[in-house]
């Protein structure tokens, strides 16, 4: 007998793949390289700053070590203001703050040309775009551009709560961090759930939903939410339209609706 699975990832399964994120790490010890399955780790030499992915730095900072780097985006400066666009600039009354550019593609606010996401290309030739986990968006950057405004990754909630759970004290106020994570999430999920009137639009085909800039996790915990609200009104909608067509039937078989009687009551309108 299979065990009843709600529809899409799970939140834990959620997390499991945003551990693939890579994360900047400083060695506290000399670490011989390893050939794992997502690629070669390179070797660990103090206090030479290297790439790893989140489930393998979390592991070295609980053994002691290595210290984790926390991303640009996960610090006090950057998230106020990120709350602040969220919740009191105009343009994004009902939208959300834009996402990382891509790799090549410039930041939203550059001017200088819009060249297209560059691809990358596997052993055998194949071409491809890469994706969350697998962007360097959760590493930290040696430089920084004043233009560049700050945003949230793909996989910023299970990023920031694994690093504010394992590795708090290498966070830049880890207590107002987390107050702010939290109100971030309120503002967002708001959002999301007063959006009735475009989930009405979508169920009857009048148009879609606008999740640009919407994280993994949020996605997850909305689907049921959203395919909920638009198949209830799928079937509210398709109940009407049923409810017209048996009224209509109704009217044809008591010799009161022939097909024509809108137009003949439009014609005397106009002459009157």
């Amino acid at each position: 007998m299979a065990f009843p699975l709600p529809r899409g990832v799970t939140a834990s399964e959620i997390a499991f793949l945003a551990e693939m994120e890579t994360v900047t790490v400083v060695p506290r010890q000399r670490l011989e390289g390893l050939e794992l399955l997502g690629g070669p780790v390179e070797p660990l030499v103090p206090p030479r700053r290297a790439s790893l992915p989140l489930w393998l730095a979390l592991l070295l900072k609980r053994q002691r070590r290595a210290n984790i780097i926390p991303p640009p985006w996960l610090h006090p400066e950057p998230l106020d203001l990120i709350l602040e666009i969220e919740s009191g600039h105009q343009d994004y009354q009902n939208a959300f703050s834009p996402p990382p550019p891509l790799p090549g593609q410039p930041s939203v606010f550059d001017r200088d040309g819009t060249p297209a996401a560059r691809p990358q290309y596997t052993p055998d030739g194949n071409r491809y775009y890469a994706a969350p986990p697998f962007l360097p968006q959760n590493t930290a950057q040696l430089t920084t551009s004043d233009r560049d405004p700050p945003s949230l990754p793909f996989h910023w909630v299970e990023v920031g709560n694994l690093l504010l759970e394992s590795a708090s004290d290498d966070l830049v106020n880890p207590d107002q961090i987390r107050r702010t994570l939290k109100d971030l999430r309120e503002v967002r999920m708001a959002k999301m759930r007063s959006g009735v009137d475009i989930l009405d639009a979508a169920a009857i085909g009048g148009g879609g939903i606008a999740l640009t800039g919407v994280g993994s996790m949020e996605l997850g915990e909305e689907r049921g939410f959203v395919a909920g609200v638009v198949d209830g009104l799928r079937r509210i909608g398709s109940s009407k339209e049923q409810a017209r067509r048996e009224q209509m039937a109704e009217q044809r078989a008591n010799g009161g609706y022939d097909g024509t009687q809108d137009d003949d009551e439009e014609e005397d309108y106009m002459e009157f």
